[in-house]
């Protein structure tokens, strides 16, 4: 089977691409260069923490005993800028090239024919032009900032506690230079990137239901128990970075709450729970377009499987069981019974189908990356004796 080729698929890219992208461009920020990634990440650091450092220093709330919450001692926001934020650009290239191979292995496993190309091209074509409209961004861009336009101040939820934040000791007072540094720059910077991986994965969506819908060759006895879809998979693994990133963000958040507002590991455990659970709903969600394409396929498969099985099964009873063997064959080295046990395996294959392709290995990526930012919280809330009986307690 020769391999289909296509310069659509072979280009396919879901962050190169859109108003934010081409200004990035411009100002010569855009290649995918390993340096020029890392020199992105820390141009963002820059704009969105530095200046908090600089104007909390300015103003006698990045360190010392008179806040209850200086600037350095905050733990959401550092962790939000110094960790989460560079992930989200870091993570880019990396997630964007393993999509890129997923789309050309659409082409190599056979799954798209060769009438059915005009169809998948058509699909990232669709997707193309909605990465590049304006409109989208526009919106994100608008929602970004939609706290800061109504007059909300509570992004870090902070309480009552005196912080860098506000003016003076009180925190019922106006916000400092940094306070509305982290309003206006800081947080909607944050919001939009993180916002434009969430309108990525809807694009991902997109593509994966317009193919699903063509003609693919699905195979109901492939062994990934996805009729061929089950790479698929893989892709979702890759935002284990972005789980992480999110995961840091809560961990910060809840990190405050414990240091701070007299909040326990116990009481918000749910939080920690919830966001472990909500961020792997989110992302297997995009495989579940592929679901109704996956479940005709089992059902049809069934029944023709189902056929050939019983077909299969009445010809050999008949010959071996109900006495009609040629004379002189012998059921011992022949091939009838392997041929039996073959079909049958292949029919189990297609009952034990999934209806979404995910794997088992992917849920458990994606749950630890989604739990490894909660370690240095426990670890550092937990106090030493209990941490140790409950590690020994593990290990015996």
């Amino acid at each position: 089977m020769s391999e289909i080729e296509s310069a659509l698929a072979e280009t396919f890219s879901l962050t190169q691409g859109g108003p934010f992208y081409r200004l990035q461009l411009r100002l010569g920020h855009a290649h995918e260069e390993r340096a020029r990634v890392l020199h992105r990440a820390l141009l963002a650091i820059v704009i969105a923490w530095l200046p908090l450092l600089v104007l909390s220093i300015i103003q006698g709330s990045a360190y010392g005993k008179q806040l209850q919450i200086p600037f350095l001692h905050d733990f959401a926001v550092n962790v939000r800028f110094l960790v989460a934020l560079p992930i989200l650009i870091l993570a880019e290239s990396k997630i964007d090239s393993h999509w890129r191979l997923l789309v050309l292995h659409f082409l190599k496993s056979g799954l798209v024919k060769e009438p059915e190309l005009p169809s998948f091209e058509a699909a990232i074509q669709r997707v193309t032009r909605l990465r590049d409209s304006l409109l989208p961004e526009a919106i994100i861009a608008a929602v970004a900032y939609s706290s800061f336009l109504v007059g909300s101040h509570t992004e870090l939820l902070m309480g009552n506690a005196s912080n860098w934040h506000t003016l003076g000791l009180s925190s019922s007072q106006g916000l400092s230079p940094a306070g509305w540094w982290f309003n206006i720059v800081s947080t909607p910077l944050f919001r939009f990137l993180g916002l434009r991986w969430i309108w990525r994965m809807v694009l991902w969506a997109l593509f994966l239901w317009r193919v699903s819908r063509i003609n693919l060759r699905l195979v109901a006895t492939h062994t990934d128990l996805a009729a061929g879809l089950g790479f698929l998979s893989a892709g979702q693994k890759r935002f284990g970075a972005i789980v992480f990133a999110g995961g840091a963000v809560v961990a910060g958040q809840v990190g405050n709450a414990i240091a701070y507002e007299g909040a326990t590991l116990a009481g918000m455990k749910f939080v920690l729970v919830g966001y472990g659970v909500v961020a792997i709903l989110l992302l297997v969600a995009p495989l579940l377009v592929t679901t109704p394409t996956l479940v005709k396929t089992k059902a049809q498969a069934l029944l023709s499987y189902g056929a050939l099985v019983t077909s299969h099964n009445q010809s050999f009873a008949a010959k071996w069981v109900d006495g009609h063997a040629p004379n002189g064959d012998e059921i011992l080295g022949n091939p009838d019974p392997s041929s039996l046990i073959d079909l049958g395996s292949s029919f189990q294959v297609v009952r034990q189908m999934k209806p979404v392709p995910i794997n088992k290995s992917t849920l458990i990526t994606l749950a630890a990356a989604a739990a490894l930012p909660m370690v240095p919280l426990v670890v550092l809330v937990t106090p030493a004796d209990q941490l140790l009986r409950a590690v020994l307690k593990m290990l015996v």
